[in-house]
């Protein structure tokens, strides 16, 4: 599948500025997510570690992180929600190719392993591309006829007992203004077919990264903001009621409905980072345009 449209230009969006980050600084706690437990001491998922490469995992996270704390100013609040042990769900924004490491450095930092669903190019790219695949990415075909594939790999993830981070809206947001876009319902059918198979409610947090948009690339200097929320759980029980009898699949309108609850939460909290107030509507795919909700 050809993605439709490039995204907007760094100029489309103003940078994070000092005193915006000052004041999501007086609201929460902010720490160094570029660090190990940065939230303070944890138990790190020892079985996790050791199963996804340790050796090679620990050098691309020290990879990443040098060019993090060379090229921004990375901050983050809310990791203390990320568990220590068990399985979860991390739906996170995809603003640009490069904030998408920081809830991959983010949860690494705090001990877990998740494995994460990556475009299937990536495994092919020159050395990193390797790293990829040593380090949990799971490739995903993206095209047409390959969304349920994707959907049951991520539930055999998540009900294995692995915590899974994706992207729900599957390539970068055409956005103009860089918001959340319309998301297809794959995040919410793999959290509620995980839950009903587990027999408990998969904890599914959003993680909403913004700063990295503004970042130039081929000269990063003066160093950009960049600031993550990785937010309390998300409460979807009451989608769960009735899950015994949902038949071979959750309801396609239960999944719509849980994807929609994670967008407009991500909306809420990039629109906190920012300082700004979302535009009414959400940009959809399909149409390239801004539509109702």
């Amino acid at each position: 599948m050809v993605s439709k449209g490039k995204p907007s230009p760094r100029s489309a969006v103003k940078p994070l500025s000092d005193a915006q980050v000052a004041k999501l600084a007086a609201r929460h706690r902010l720490v160094d997510p570029t660090a190990y437990y940065p939230t303070g001491p944890r138990t790190p998922n020892e079985a996790e570690i050791n199963a996804q490469n340790p050796k090679a995992t620990k050098r691309l996270l020290a990879g990443v992180s040098v060019v993090f704390r060379a090229s921004c100013k990375t901050k983050a609040w809310g990791l203390e929600h990320v568990p220590e042990t068990g399985t979860f769900i991390t739906a996170a924004t995809h603003v640009t190719m490069f904030d998408v490491f920081v809830p991959m450095m983010s949860l690494f930092h705090q001990g877990r392993r998740p494995r994460y669903m990556a475009k299937a190019e990536m495994a092919k790219w020159p050395l990193i591309g390797k790293w990829f695949q040593l380090v949990g990415m799971q490739p995903v075909q993206r095209r047409s006829g390959k969304a349920k594939d994707i959907v049951d790999t991520s539930i055999d993830i998540v009900t294995s007992g692995r915590p899974l981070t994706v992207w729900p809206e599957g390539t970068v947001t055409r956005d103009p203004q860089k918001w959340p876009m319309s998301m297809k319902n794959g995040v919410g059918m793999i959290a509620l077919e995980s839950s009903r198979r587990l027999g408990y409610q998969v904890p599914l947090f959003c993680a909403v990264t913004w700063g990295a948009a503004s970042i130039n690339h081929w000269w990063p200097w003066p160093r950009k903001n960049v600031v993550m929320c990785y937010d309390a759980a998300l409460d979807y029980a009451d989608l769960l009621e009735g899950m015994d009898g949902w038949g071979e699949e959750p309801p396609v309108e239960l999944a719509d409905e849980l994807t929609r609850r994670i967008r407009v939460r991500m909306t809420e909290i990039m629109a906190e980072i920012r300082g700004e107030q979302a535009p009414d509507g959400v940009w959809d795919y399909r149409t390239m345009s801004r539509i109702k909700e």
